[in-house]
């Protein structure tokens, strides 16, 4: 009793609790209607542009000219704004030469999640908005190009975007860069997972309606821009002695294209024609045989299937029991239709090689019109 009393005595010469303060409750502001387009949360504007940081042109231009194969590949980081998809990081991811796909696959998983990793550390760009694919001779239609584009549009803000850099292009002093996505007609196909000659009529898809085109420009750093003027500015030689042509000189002196004819470009270029159709024959050849085991499958069934119904109406006009109706796709393994996006993709890489030839063929021809003349006077 003596305790308890203690206590209450106690607890009453304390200064009782101040009350909590009620919560506050949130209040947002509208966002500004000058800012409405801009701050796009639900990404209900459509991607109507892509801009390059000419930071990311140049990464890619190393990459690709110093990669042991063609297929170089990297990711895209950067945000999309009122419209505009603006590429402003990329760094390249590994290529394995390997049978173990699975392995592999893993272990570029890991590198790509380290490296958004530390970009988030150092506060960069760490949001991907897509890759980037260098090719040849301007051929960039391949499953695995269609299958990672498939996934990032089905997971990324806007659905990413395809950067396609070629080397044959740059190799002539034109640095190519496209920007693509996949229609929505093929990924609704690609869901499925039906490229059947049906599929294909009523989706209206051929190789040139796979993926979709999207305009690009570059930006330019204006610090960059400012640095790269000072180096192309002549400045005086220290050399009192330096002769007249060498007394003004630049750090970035211009160059001068070469007349190359071009004609080294159009041998390689023929023979991927050639063995492009090539590869189309042959898998055309493979669904022709395809389609006439089908056939012969489907022929077998019907015949299966009349001549039960012959013998049940002879049996009924007996009087007697008609024999069970049998499942005909147990009884004989009729194939699936086989797949036509092979063949179609086969079909855009002969095109693209076709159009790459028709530019660089015109153009020789008016070097070698050019260099006629010259050397005629």
């Amino acid at each position: 009793m003596a305790a308890t009393s203690m206590a209450a005595a106690l607890a009453a010469s304390l200064p009782a609790p101040a009350a909590a303060p009620a919560p506050v409750a949130p209040s947002y502001e509208a966002i500004p209607a000058s800012m409405a387009k801009v701050v796009d949360i639900e990404a209900e504007i459509p991607l109507t542009c892509v801009q390059l940081d000419a930071m990311v042109v140049t990464k890619i231009l190393k990459h690709a000219r110093e990669s042991n194969s063609t297929t170089a590949h990297g990711l895209l980081l950067g945000l999309d704004l009122d419209g505009t998809l603006e590429v402003s990081n990329s760094f390249p991811l590994p290529h394995h030469v390997s049978d173990e796909d699975d392995k592999s696959a893993k272990s570029v998983a890991r590198y790509q999640a380290s490296m958004l990793r530390s970009l988030k550390e150092v506060q960069a760009d760490d949001s991907v908005v897509g890759f980037y694919q260098a090719i040849t001779l301007g051929a960039f239609f391949n499953q695995t190009l269609l299958d990672t584009q498939a996934i990032h549009q089905e997971k990324l803000r806007h659905g990413g975007i395809i950067i396609v850099h070629d080397l044959s292009q740059t190799a002539r002093g034109n640095a190519s860069f496209r920007a693509f996505r996949l229609t929505s007609a093929f990924l609704d196909a690609y869901k499925k997972n039906n490229f059947s000659a049906a599929s294909l009529i009523n989706h209206r898809l051929t190789f040139s309606s796979i993926l979709e085109e999207v305009a690009l420009k570059v930006r330019t750093n204006p610090l960059l821009s400012s640095f790269l003027g000072v180096l192309t500015e002549p400045t005086r030689s220290e050399a009192t002695d330096a002769p007249p042509a060498a007394a003004a000189t630049s750090a970035l002196p211009p160059s001068y294209g070469v007349l190359d004819l071009g004609t080294s470009g159009v041998t390689r270029n023929l023979e991927q024609i050639i063995e492009g159709i090539d590869n189309y024959r042959t898998e055309e050849g493979n669904l022709a045989y395809l389609l006439r085991q089908i056939a012969r499958e489907r022929s077998k069934a019907d015949n299966h299937v009349a001549k039960r119904q012959e013998e049940n109406a002879t049996r009924i006009a007996q009087g007697l029991a008609p024999l069970p109706e049998e499942d005909v796709n147990r009884l004989f393994k009729i194939p699936p239709e086989p797949s036509r996006l092979e063949s179609m993709l086969l079909l855009g890489q002969v095109d693209a090689y076709a159009k790459t030839l028709s530019s660089t063929a015109s153009t020789g021809l008016v070097k070698m019109y050019a260099a006629k003349a010259s050397f005629g006077n």
